[in-house]
């Protein structure tokens, strides 16, 4: 039961933990009540969606779908939205994070 929801969860999981990291950066170190309180909300709730995907999604590959694709798109609007540097070995590094979440995700349908 649940189990044709768990990719549903796991990608708004996703979404929450990068609206949430986002949001962390407009707080300012939480000196901004709105993006502050759009941290707690968002990670509370992404975190309430990783454990419904957990049901129907093997923990070693949801976690690290949830954390590595959070941490890839959070990078890329980094790079886009904040200006952070985005020299080659942080590009290459980026593209090993995907390549590493496609496995994942292709290791399970092979298993």
């Amino acid at each position: 039961m649940g189990r044709p929801l768990s990719p549903f969860y796991l990608a708004a999981a996703i979404a929450l933990e990068i609206c949430g990291t986002t949001s962390l950066k407009l707080s300012q170190g939480f000196t901004r009540p709105g993006p502050a309180m759009a941290v707690v909300v968002c990670y509370a709730v992404s975190f309430a969606f990783l454990s419904l995907a957990l049901r129907g999604i093997d923990l070693s590959v949801a976690y690290a779908l949830w954390s590595g694709v959070g941490t890839a798109v959070v990078a890329v609007i980094g790079i886009v939205w904040f200006g952070d540097s985005a020299g080659a070995w942080k590009l290459l590094s980026l593209g090993l994070i995907v390549s590493s979440v496609a496995g994942l995700h292709l290791s399970e349908r092979f298993s």
